[in-house]
């Protein structure tokens, strides 16, 4: 059985988590325990990650086990996850900042209608 294709979701999903979480490879390094080299090799998807290191990403980036570990019962839409992700990001922003977030989004949207 091949589990390449299962094994690149696994790493393009903890790439994603992490960088819409805002943290380097080296403080999710450092919040498991391991080396960054770790990280960065089960991001490219040349290392597996055990189940215990998958509980604690799900902690750390605030999404579900399943989820990262591509067994979630919806689509595998890599652009619909990071929607998802981005939004729940905005979630956490000071209202203000939402504010202006949004702003920026119909100023840009108004620029691609444009083109």
């Amino acid at each position: 059985m091949n589990n390449e294709p299962k094994r690149e979701l696994i790493a393009d999903r903890l790439r994603l988590a992490r960088e819409l979480s805002g943290l380097s490879q080296g403080q999710v390094a450092k919040r498991l325990g391991i080396q960054r080299p770790a990280v960065s090799e089960a991001e490219a998807g040349r290392r597996k990650v055990s189940a215990e290191e998958l509980a604690k990403l799900s902690e750390i980036y605030a999404v579900s086990i399943s989820w990262l570990a591509g067994v979630d019962p919806r689509n595998e839409d890599v652009e619909q996850d990071k929607i998802e992700l981005a939004a729940r990001e905005i979630a956490k922003l000071k209202k203000e900042d939402a504010e202006r977030l949004w702003e920026l989004l119909k100023v840009f949207r108004r620029s691609t209608d444009k083109s």
